[in-house]
């Protein structure tokens, strides 16, 4: 009875989470503008969004500034993590409390207090400001992804690497990156997320002229959104949804291979 009612409880939770993402996918497709009918089955919604100018170049500035704060806030994430680690305990954890802090922080403050910066140094805002603004909230993201993996290491690894003649450098690259590249991994994936995902800090923080995805649908909002967002939505959902599939797969093939290897070994008695 316990199990049916756990297994109740997580339909009822699935069914919650992907019931709307489901209804926005069959909207896609339906001919009619309204959401209240049916209109029939129909792919003019993908066909006008590929050529929607608007919206194509708002998605082309929302995967530019993605794939730009996530790579370059991954890379400062990862020197900064492993220099938070490498510290003594007291000063780490309260330079762990403020790395945090923007995660806690209302996105309304950050976005706000971030505008008021740029005004302060008179940059005007823009593309590079967005840019910016994305790094800002994105490294701690990608140091709270990494700070389990460098726990999980053996505290004299490093010094071993350079006994045996390895710079600090060489050691960081041949020994230490190696084992943390999975929390690297997570930490890109969960900054580039975050970038896509946002629009509070963006909204503040954008110029004229330079609009990405979230401000587009909320301005379209206004005057009703139209399916081909519905269209929109779907891809990517599915290339999520594809990107999600191949790291399990090669998650699985990993843990697979390692079984492989294990069997292969011989115990001497």
């Amino acid at each position: 009875m316990r199990k049916r009612l756990n297994r109740l409880y997580i339909g009822l939770i699935m069914l919650f989470l992907y019931a709307p993402i489901v209804l926005l996918i069959l909207y896609s497709f339906n001919d009619s503008k309204s959401r209240a009918n049916w209109g029939g089955f129909t792919l003019r919604w993908y066909k006008e969004l590929f050529h929607d100018q608007t919206i194509l170049s708002s998605l082309g500035v929302t995967l530019s500034i993605g794939f730009l704060a996530a790579l370059i806030s991954t890379v400062i994430g990862t020197v900064g993590a492993v220099a938070l680690f490498q510290m003594k305990r007291r000063p780490r954890q309260t330079l762990l409390s403020i790395v945090n802090l923007p995660m806690l922080n209302s996105e309304v403050v950050t976005g706000v207090s971030l505008m008021l910066l740029y005004a302060l140094v008179h940059l005007q805002l823009g593309y590079l400001t967005l840019l910016l603004s994305h790094i800002a909230f994105c490294v701690p993201y990608v140091v709270l992804s990494i700070m389990p993996k460098l726990r999980q290491l053996d505290p004299n690894l490093a010094e071993a690497a350079q006994d045996l003649g390895a710079t600090p450098i060489q050691g960081f690259f041949k020994v230490i990156l190696p084992d943390i590249m999975p929390g690297v991994f997570s930490g890109f994936i969960m900054a580039l997320t975050m970038s896509i995902d946002d629009f509070v800090v963006s909204f503040f923080t954008t110029g004229s002229g330079v609009s990405n995805l979230s401000i587009t649908i909320y301005t379209m909002a206004k005057r009703g959104i139209s399916p081909k967002i519905n269209a929109l939505s779907t891809i990517i959902f599915g290339c999520v949804l594809l990107l999600l599939i191949a790291v399990n797969l090669r998650d699985i093939r990993k843990d697979g291979d390692l079984q492989k290897k294990l069997e292969k070994v011989t115990i001497p008695y």
